[in-house]
């Protein structure tokens, strides 16, 4: 029996075998989805709560959660915490990236956390649970115990997740009823749709190029889901309505075909089930999605019609669009990936229309069609690694920057989370200032221990500048670790989507893989670099040069990349973007990196104004 009362935690499962916890907000979202029961569809698309999360659809009587522009299922539960927990009281831990954003612990690792929290221990070992990781909360800090790489964690307060009571059931499936699980199966249906994937399921299970089945020979398919294939094409077989009335030949499905719908299944799908019948060959059927029956698909497919330029048709049969009479999966280029199977599966009567297409370049340039911009020296130039002044210890250049205050006020210093009244918590290296004095930023005017300060700039970039931790001020010219590299820049004689009336500025830049130097997050071991040469684009309007003279100037602080974890492939020890957007798109905006976008360059300089860079630094640097 399970807890009376309980929080509801949604989670995915992602590719290292570990639960991931959706945020409150979404799971919030998706208990009151479940909480509609039936009538509320049976899908959670995951963008009406989180636009980050727009191209995420839940099927909730599969437990799946259905990427729509790759096609990948990942298993999803409905797990349970006890309300005294951290999800319970809205305590979430976090440790912070190597671009300095913050990601959320699994939920088991924040409860356990919590818990030595609560329960003031200085530190916590995760080794029990299998991280080999030392929360140590005098600093602040997740140490690794093989490594000794410190990295910054901190505990904030989010929605409590939703509160279950009563009798909690162990079953995962939606609707959670004893009486849907026993019910018999649904009848077969004949519609012209599920004649068309049972019978290229059947194909494909077979090894046969056969034709469709007639939905009349559907009345004879045995429940394993083994599909008796009709006369081979030729025998004038026809298709039969639930009438009985002749609606035309049986349309065949060529092998090829066949192998080339389940070959661009695309990866993370799983593909086939044990439960897929043997074919005539002795071989095990393979079908993409084999494991979502009809009710399944046609759920994620009405879901994935919201988001998906589909125009849906009353009183139809088929799957129609603007030229032909029946569009299957194979033949259709509007649905991309497993869109075409679902869409299918389902059943659903749909008009279709095009997609944009992605318009990643511009058409091609010749050499003499490329100008220099007007306003900007040169045409390229290359990293270059400004160090500190020599001389300059970490006191003497704080020093320009504080106010001493002799009497500091009751509260905590954000850095070490002791009161400014007592001396600094940090126990890292020994500053040689006094762990008792407190100084205030001139500019801010926040205030911290002038140890804790001087600990964050060794811990930094060591380049003569400091930024307030509070407020993100910038105390002189703060520079990067991006790696040594190429950024060459020309005008092309093409015009942006939404800028008709000027040229196009082109970027590219250029870094090759390397070794990683005493800046950055593992020195002497080598960094891969990928994507390079990257392409982005400005309009060659006045506004854009304006960011072209930034971005040069963020290039030359070595702001524009660093090397960190790939937030889209995961991987380490790479080179990444770093807080300032670019437009790799030329021609479309189907990914949210092309035009046309209005606010984008507003944006990119109010982004390049939180590094330190505005008007005034193109000056500042010609000085």
């Amino acid at each position: 029996m399970l807890l009376a009362s309980a929080v509801v935690v949604w989670e995915w499962l992602n590719e290292h075998g570990r639960w991931r916890p959706y945020s409150p907000a979404v799971s919030h979202h998706i208990e009151a989805v479940v909480r509609a029961g039936p009538r509320a569809g049976g899908s959670v698309v995951l963008g009406q709560v989180d636009s980050r999360l727009a191209p995420y659809i839940i099927d909730l009587q599969s437990m799946n959660q259905f990427r729509q522009d790759t096609g990948t299922l990942r298993p999803v539960r409905r797990n349970y915490y006890d309300p005294s927990s951290a999800p319970g009281k809205g305590v979430v831990w976090e440790w912070e990236n190597d671009n300095g954003s913050w990601t959320p612990y699994d939920m088991e690792v924040g409860i356990t956390i919590q818990h030595a929290y609560e329960k003031q221990h200085p530190w916590i070992d995760l080794t029990s649970i299998g991280f080999s990781y030392v929360i140590d909360f005098s600093t602040m800090g997740q140490i690794n115990r093989q490594t000794q790489r410190q990295r910054r964690v901190r505990r904030r307060l989010d929605l409590i997740y939703p509160m279950v009571t009563g009798t909690l059931p162990k079953a995962q499936s939606w609707p959670a009823s004893p009486a849907s699980a026993a019910s018999p199966a649904a009848p077969p249906c004949s519609c012209p749709q599920c004649v068309l994937v049972m019978s290229v399921k059947a194909a494909v299970a077979n090894g046969s190029s056969g034709p469709l089945q007639p939905p009349a020979a559907r009345k004879n398919m045995p429940p394993s889901g083994a599909v008796k294939l009709p006369p081979p094409p030729g025998s004038g077989a026809k298709l039969l309505d639930s009438a009985g009335t002749v609606r035309g030949p049986v349309k065949t499905v060529p092998s090829q075909a066949i192998r080339r719908q389940a070959s661009s299944t695309p990866a993370g799908v799983t593909v086939g089930s044990p439960a897929s019948p043997p074919g005539a060959n002795g071989k095990t059927g393979r079908v993409a999605l084999a494991t979502l029956n009809r009710t399944n698909l046609q759920r994620l497919a009405i879901a994935q019609s919201r988001v998906l330029p589909l125009k849906w048709v009353c009183g139809e049969g088929s799957l129609r669009d603007a030229g032909s009479s029946f569009c299957s999966p194979s033949s259709c280029p509007a649905l991309p990936g497993i869109t075409g199977i679902l869409m299918s599966a389902a059943g659903l009567p749909v008009c279709l229309t095009r997609p944009p297409k992605l318009v990643l370049h511009p058409p091609p340039v010749s050499k003499s069609e490329i100008k220099s911009i007007p306003g900007v020296s040169n045409m390229s130039r290359k990293t270059t690694k400004k160090q500190a002044k020599k001389g300059k210890t970490p006191e003497e250049v704080l020093k320009k920057y504080l106010q001493k205050v002799r009497h500091p006020p009751d509260e905590d210093c954000t850095i070490c989370m002791e009161r400014l009244t007592a001396p600094s918590g940090y126990k890292g290296l020994q500053p040689t200032v006094k762990p008792d004095l407190v100084g205030k930023l001139s500019r801010c005017g926040h205030v911290y221990h002038i140890y804790c300060l001087v600990a964050m700039y060794n811990n930094g970039n060591k380049d003569g500048s400091l930024q307030c931790p509070t407020c993100k001020t910038i105390y002189g010219v703060k520079t990067g670790t991006q790696p040594p590299g190429k950024m060459e820049y020309h005008l092309i004689p093409h015009s942006l989507p939404g800028h008709p009336d000027c040229k196009t500025i082109r970027i590219v830049y250029s870094i090759p893989p390397g070794i990683q130097g005493p800046e950055h997050p593992n020195p002497g071991k080598s960094f891969s670099a990928r994507g390079f040469p990257r392409h982005c684009y400005l309009p060659d309007s006045e506004k854009g040069r304006k960011v072209l003279k930034l971005l040069l100037v963020a290039w030359d602080r070595r702001l524009i990349f660093a090397i960190g974890t790939s937030s889209t492939t995961g991987e380490s020890d790479t080179v990444i973007w770093n807080e300032v957007h670019h437009k790799t798109e030329f021609g479309s905006n189907l990914t949210g990196h092309g035009y046309p976008d209005a606010n984008y360059l507003d944006n990119v300089l109010a982004e390049l104004a939180a590094q330190g860079i505005s008007e005034d630094s193109t000056a500042q640097e010609k000085d």
